[in-house]
């Protein structure tokens, strides 16, 4: 299963591991839209079984993913298959750029993308990895417990590792291979604790009918092992953050590259964060989801510090605006006086209407367009139809479609254009007088319900959405559409009041996830013009949910 991908999102994971996907979750439970792009090559693929991980030991990789991702979507995160090539900084976010050259922006980057295990170059290592070939005593010792053990010694961590070993069988050897031979004292411990030492290379291991049964030394020598521990050298997944201008270095043990971070995972690269393998070479699985679960809360609090500059300086400004209005003239007091107090009553939107022959383009929202493009026709509920665009575009391509507003003069006025458009049109529209805030039509009547740019206060808000949510039938679609208050930091004319805007994070978390599937949940970006004729770029909320059948 993939996600459909928006043009937008508060944070893009790039890497679907443990780290990722925990990541994802924290940030989904934060009601951000996250994105979670996965190349689909875990590390520990070859594996069995996922173990030291507390209620999931022994389970294995695919299926510990495969539960994550279900968790992450359960919250409306989005998680797809994909390959990341590049990203790049754009303004005060991101663009990552897919292989496929499908684009995607980002407030925050949370890379995730692991590491590549480089295994000695000795015939047969890669053929049993993950299985009696095998490096972390933690992670697969038990499963090789009381067996025939070879380490097989290639740098210097081969006499730490032998020991580590050896508590896990009486029969454990160290084969120095290319390793450093170990120092007095190291032999010393060796000796104390029972392990021999093999002198010369090793040339390959020997398989009988699929298992490891021996170590063949250069000199033709075979002895016998059950399993074999390597130490790979660890090199950090790091081509995406090459491309934001971070490199990788070498790790202080000497394990292999890794990127740099602090402890929250942030790295050089401001908004930039890592975790798991990629920053942190020796995690296992659970310090991995652990390390997203930090970098997540670290992001959140720094998109969260942002919104609230953000909301600061829209105060500051609607503040500033609404002052100056006020001194403007009575007519223009009693207009903002209006929009606090009745800009949700018949009267004040019938007299906006009369006020101009044409209040807007006559073009059907874009978003609607896009979001039921693959729809088949059905019955449709129009909220707010103004003056009725959006609801002829949908029975013009086959909708049984009812359009309501508060009104009247709005819905005389579509009516007019509906019959313009022909009587195949017209006949598939009913037009219906109606007040929100007091309207309790019986349920699951719709095949689609939209609501295109709808502002009311928070409390009227979630009360109408949900009533809204009450009409879509078993199948159908919500989509639900509005401005994001980061429009008030530029110049196209946006009402100055903070509650009245709302993400599409807001409206998911009014759906109850056991009876909704959420298809699309972000900011997207598109072109308007201000006042003085200039290309603006501001934000939709889309928030597209269908109800389970």
């Amino acid at each position: 299963m993939t996600d459909p991908i928006a043009d937008a999102y508060d944070v893009v994971v790039i890497g679907g591991g443990a780290a990722g996907l925990n990541g994802a979750l924290l940030l989904a439970r934060s009601r951000r839209s996250v994105l979670v792009i996965d190349a689909g090559e875990p590390r520990n693929a070859p594996a069995a079984g996922v173990h030291g991980y507390l209620s999931r030991d022994g389970i294995s990789p695919a299926a510990l993913l495969e539960i994550g991702r279900s968790e992450v979507r359960g919250y409306g995160g989005q998680v797809v298959a994909g390959r990341v090539s590049a990203a790049a900084r754009t303004g005060d976010g991101f663009t990552v750029t897919l292989e496929n050259g499908r684009l995607v922006s980002a407030r925050r980057l949370l890379v995730t993308t692991g590491l590549v295990d480089e295994l000695p170059d000795v015939p047969g290592v890669r053929e049993r990895w993950g299985r009696d070939v095998v490096h972390c005593p933690y992670c697969h010792g038990w499963e090789v417990r009381d067996q025939a053990i070879g380490i097989l010694g290639s740098g210097p961590m081969s006499v730490h590792q032998t020991l580590l070993f050896g508590q896990l069988t009486r029969d454990v050897m160290l084969f120095v291979h290319t390793a450093p031979q170990p120092t007095d004292a190291e032999s010393e411990q060796l000796a104390a604790c029972g392990i021999s030492v093999i002198e010369g290379e090793v040339a390959g291991l020997v398989i009988t009918d699929d298992r490891l049964t021996g170590v063949r030394l250069a000199s033709g020598t075979v002895v016998p092992r059950q399993a074999v521990v390597v130490a790979p050298r660890f090199a950090a997944r790091a081509g995406v953050l090459v491309s934001l201008g971070l490199a990788t270095t070498e790790h202080p043990m000497g394990v292999g590259s890794h990127v740099a971070a602090d402890a929250t995972g942030l790295t050089a690269a401001p908004g930039v964060w890592v975790a798991g393998n990629v920053a942190d070479l020796m995690a296992p699985v659970v310090g991995a989801a652990a390390a997203g679960y930090m970098a997540a809360a670290a992001i959140n609090a720094d998109l969260v510090a942002e919104d609230t500059r953000r909301a600061v300086t829209a105060y500051r400004d609607s503040r500033s605006a609404a002052s100056e209005r006020v001194s403007a003239s009575a007519v223009e007091r009693h207009d903002h006086t209006a929009e606090s107090t009745i800009l949700f009553t018949p009267e004040f939107w019938d007299a906006r209407y009369r006020s101009t022959d044409k209040m807007w383009s006559g073009n059907p929202n874009p978003r609607l367009v896009e979001q039921i493009a693959d729809l088949a026709p059905g019955t449709a509920l129009d909220v707010g139809s103004g003056e009725g665009a959006d609801v002829i575009w949908l029975a013009a391509r086959g909708w049984q479609v009812t359009g309501i507003d508060v009104s009247t003069v709005a819905l005389d006025r579509a009516a007019e254009r509906a019959a313009e458009a022909g009587e195949a049109v017209a006949d598939r529209i009913t037009w219906q007088q109606v007040d929100l805030l007091s309207w309790s039509p019986p349920p699951l009547q719709f095949d689609l319900v939209s609501a295109q740019f709808m502002h009311l206060p928070k409390e009227q808000r979630e009360r109408v959405f949900q009533r809204l949510a009450a009409l879509v039938s078993p199948g159908g679609t919500l989509l639900i559409v509005g401005h994001h208050f980061s429009d008030l930091q530029t110049t196209v004319p946006r009402s100055p009041r903070a509650e009245l805007y709302f993400t599409a994070a807001d409206v998911a978390a009014l759906l109850d996830r056991r009876e909704w599937d959420i298809i699309v949940s972000a900011e997207q970006s598109r072109g308007a013009t201000d006042p003085e004729g200039r290309t603006v770029a501001i934000q939709d909320a889309v928030l597209r949910a269908r109800r389970r059948s």
